[in-house]
């Protein structure tokens, strides 16, 4: 099966906004003493009434949030000039936590913090440089937490537009020059039924030889009856200036949120729609097959495995089985039949939400980070990676039956990365390599590896600028900064990589693959036509890029029943 939506060439970077205009109500610089139409099923309303609501609403956001613990991830990427690619990675950072706005911004890290070397080395660097914050980038979901109202800003209105499916009104927003507190200056889109803030553009005033605020573009997205709640973030600097006599700042951000509903009402659900049939209970005792040894350790590791899968699930950091896992199965099962594998019991997969490019397996199981299928060009190079999990199943390479015993899950989730362990040792790692490309020579992709060692050499070619981006949460890293380490055999019969080609496509940008929903952490796989590119600067290999959601409204509150409770 080919690897559904044509994964070659696939440059689905975004969905952009259908941009519309309205002739009667577009001209800039309306007076808020004006009117607007929301539409022919409501009357027109005041621009001051509009704003009364959106500042309304706003500051409800911020209350509502209180009530939430998502997981936030930002991936950062400092930039330098490059002749004929423009700018290209020089290094990156990386922050993953799960969010607390109980009392203002504050995230609690999932990442191993660096020891006493570590913290001395970063202390020295950051005399001379920029010290990025994790909580900074959060707070770009936020317009203003504590100041938002029309004592404190002045409102513009600009125009209306549409955004996907949501027809907004644009306002330019700016704090009052008497006002100290008020600090975002910049844009507002708010969607025209209940008047939420669906997105804002700008940054935050107030930058010192300190402290420094960057521009950023912020985006919500509907997850449930008039509730919009934040889901990405794209910030981007290149002209802050020199530090120190050092290159200015330039580089660019992303940040992800998911995970609001996860676990908030599931187990409560299920348990007010248990029923017990007590009148029709059978005993089967005698046709019940007892467990012979074999099975009984199948059992206990398959025990172990489910454990960890639910554990990452409930810690919002493996999506539920979807559509995307269908398509990975799908390669697996080409893999084992052709290669006359009967692996009891069966091969599952599961995607890990997070960015870093990572796959593991969890007993029988292949996990593949998001990060990864992303930035796959094509079916070989994720059947390699699948071909790589696969072989430590089908050598025997065991999961440590410890995981079986219930009260090992019972930690924060804070603490998921250094409660599991499913690293494989350099012995299992080469044995896996080895197997794996016996399987690869066997299967439909034995004629397309070279597509697979391509990949593998864009992946060395930036191994050295992307550490964050290659180091892994759980399983062992495809590549470090001295070049790849996985599979490394496919790049000798690899064409040579031609950075300036347009037509050859060695890797994919981050974010282009998968879309996530922030509210149940649902993967499907972005459909989109494949793009044209105009130059060698689109490629973008393993970037980050800008952030166009197209905005949809939820049809009913049936329907946001239905998603709220799956």
């Amino acid at each position: 099966m080919a690897f559904k939506y044509s994964l070659t060439l696939l440059l689905a970077l975004t969905l952009w906004a259908s941009i519309q205009g309205d002739a009667q109500t577009s001209q800039p610089h309306a007076s808020p003493a004006g009117t607007v139409s929301t539409g022919a099923a409501q009357p027109a309303i005041s621009m001051d009434e509009v704003l009364i609501r959106v500042v309304a609403k706003e500051n409800e956001l911020v209350s509502t949030l209180a009530n939430y613990t998502p997981m936030v991830e930002t991936y950062i990427q400092n930039l330098q000039g490059d002749e004929e690619l423009g700018a290209v990675p020089r290094n990156d950072r990386y922050f993953l936590g799960k969010l607390d706005l109980k009392e203002g911004v504050n995230q609690h890290s999932l990442l191993n913090e660096p020891g006493f070397v570590g913290n001395f080395k970063n202390a020295l660097t950051q005399l001379y440089s920029v010290r990025y914050l994790a909580n900074g980038f959060a707070q770009m979901i936020l317009i203003d937490g504590k100041s938002f109202d029309r004592n404190n800003y002045d409102f513009e209105f600009v125009r209306r537009e549409f955004i996907g499916e949501i027809k907004c009104l644009v306002f330019d927003v700016m704090p009052k020059p008497e006002n100290k507190e008020a600090n975002f200056q910049g844009r507002i889109w708010v969607e025209d039924q209940d008047y939420n803030i669906v997105r804002f553009n700008g940054t935050y005033s107030g930058s010192s030889m300190s402290k420094m605020y960057f521009h950023f573009d912020s985006w919500r997205e509907q997850m449930g009856p008039g509730l919009w709640m934040p889901a990405y973030v794209y910030s981007e600097e290149s002209d802050m200036g020199y530090f120190f006599g050092r290159r200015k700042l330039h580089f660019k951000a992303q940040t992800r949120l998911w995970g609001y509903n996860v676990g908030r009402a599931a187990a409560q659900n299920e348990l007010t729609s248990m029923t017990v049939e007590a009148d029709r209970v059978e005993d089967n005792g005698d046709a019940t097959e007892h467990m012979t040894p074999v099975k009984s350790l199948r059992a206990w590791e398959r025990q172990a495995e489910d454990n960890v899968l639910q554990r990452l699930q409930k810690a919002r950091l493996l999506a539920p089985e979807g559509d995307v896992e269908k398509i990975l199965e799908t390669v697996v099962t080409n893999i084992e039949v052709t290669n006359n594998l009967n692996i009891i019991p069966e091969t599952r997969t599961r995607v890990m939400l997070t960015g870093p490019l990572e796959s593991f397996s969890v007993g029988h199981t292949i996990v593949v980070s998001r990060g990864l299928i992303d930035t796959l060009p094509d079916e070989a190079s994720l059947a390699m990676v699948l071909a790589h999990e696969l072989a430590h199943i089908a050598l025997g390479h065991r999961l440590d039956t410890k995981y079986a015993f219930n009260d090992r899950m019972l930690f924060d989730d804070v603490a998921t990365f250094k409660a599991i362990h499913v690293k494989r040792d350099e012995k299992e790692e080469q044995e896996a390599d080895a197997r794996a490309m016996e399987l690869l020579r066997n299967s439909p992709y034995k004629e397309k590896l070279a597509n697979a060692g391509l990949f593998l050499r864009a992946l060395h070619n930036r191994a050295d600028q992307l550490p964050n981006l290659l180091r892994t949460h759980m399983g062992n890293p495809m590549a470090q900064n001295k070049g790849v380490k996985r599979m490394a055999d496919l790049m000798q019969n690899a064409p040579e990589l031609e950075t300036t080609k347009v037509e050859q496509i060695a890797a994919l940008p981050l974010g282009g693959r998968l879309r996530l929903d922030p509210w149940s952490n649902r993967l499907e796989m972005v459909k989109a036509k494949p793009v044209a590119l105009l130059s060698a600067r689109e490629k973008l290999p393993f970037e980050v890029t800008p952030i166009f959601i197209y905005l949809t409204r939820q049809k009913d509150a049936a329907a946001a029943a239905s998603k709220n409770n799956n």
